[in-house]
């Protein structure tokens, strides 16, 4: 099986770690551009794409998985993908943006019925049509392959349809947005004809108890045993706490999984209750 992962950009990296922490270790290669390379897992290698041809290569029996954006799945829009699980990164929007009236007062545009019969440039070309089609809005669409934020400047188009990450680039641009088209993240897409092959599950298995393992916090406390009612009550979590007997009568173990976000005032609550020992750890998987 061939799994497609982006050669460069910014979902390169958490891609090629996502993997990693899910077990599939990529096998050195003495290339320096290597296009293509064999995992520890039997049957399994991964192969360097683009991450705009990485719908086309899964599509066409080139790949049989592939990790690329959403925004690039619709653009593509090929019937036989499947969108198999949300990667949880590469978190992006892709916005109608227009120049900053402080900047061009004459010709920013600030609603998109003003956009009606202009230009607007775009590496989403597929994506940008239907918008405004369902808009009811009819437009010029100005094909480019970059730069897309410079095309206002220039008086090549009125507006542009362009991803945003922070807004930090649109605003170094002198540019605004004036609609949300799309959100999108990173995915994991495989054909209709593989979307059930035990390889693409255990994979997407896998990938998916990392995924679920984001910003979660794993617990572990010694509890007075006449405590432990109290204690287990002030637990957030997935499911009830795990209750460990220990070889004293008088204690307890407790194991639980948290949020993230819960631990610093959860921990302070167990405190009260009368939990000692607290441990807290990070989590590679959890499968669910």
């Amino acid at each position: 099986m061939r799994v497609a992962l982006p050669n460069k950009g910014r979902l390169h990296t958490p891609a090629s770690n996502l993997l990693s922490r899910a077990g599939i270790y990529v096998r050195e290669s003495q290339q320096d551009r290597k296009l293509w390379s064999d995992t520890t897992i039997p049957d399994t290698t991964v192969i360097y794409v683009r991450s705009e041809d990485i719908p086309r290569y899964v599509s066409s029996g080139a790949a049989d998985l592939g990790i690329t954006g959403h925004d690039q799945i619709k653009e593509k829009n090929f019937d036989n993908i499947v969108d198999i699980l949300d990667l949880d990164f590469g978190k992006c929007k892709l916005v109608v943006a227009s120049l900053d009236p402080r900047v061009s007062s004459d010709i920013s545009i600030d609603s998109l019925e003003k956009l009606k019969g202009k230009r607007v440039a775009t590496e989403f070309p597929n994506i940008t049509k239907t918008f405004f089609e369902n808009q009811n809005i009819s437009i010029e669409i100005v094909k480019v392959g970059g730069a897309t934020e410079l095309t206002p400047h220039v008086r090549m188009a009125d507006a542009i349809v362009d991803i945003v990450s922070s807004g930090e680039t649109l605003r170094s641009n002198q540019l605004i947005t004036i609609e949300e088209v799309l959100s999108s993240s990173a995915r994991l897409i495989s054909r209709d004809d593989v979307q059930d092959h035990p390889l693409t599950k255990k994979i997407a298995g896998a990938l998916s108890s990392v995924v679920a393992a984001k910003n979660k916090r794993y617990l572990m406390m010694n509890a007075p045993r006449e405590k432990l009612e109290d204690i287990t009550a002030v637990i957030p979590g997935l499911s009830s706490p795990t209750v460990i007997d220990t070889a004293g009568k008088s204690t307890a173990v407790i194991h639980a999984v948290v949020d993230e976000s819960d631990v610093f005032d959860t921990i302070e609550l167990l405190k009260e209750k009368g939990a000692t020992g607290i441990l807290v750890t990070t989590i590679d998987r959890l499968v669910e």
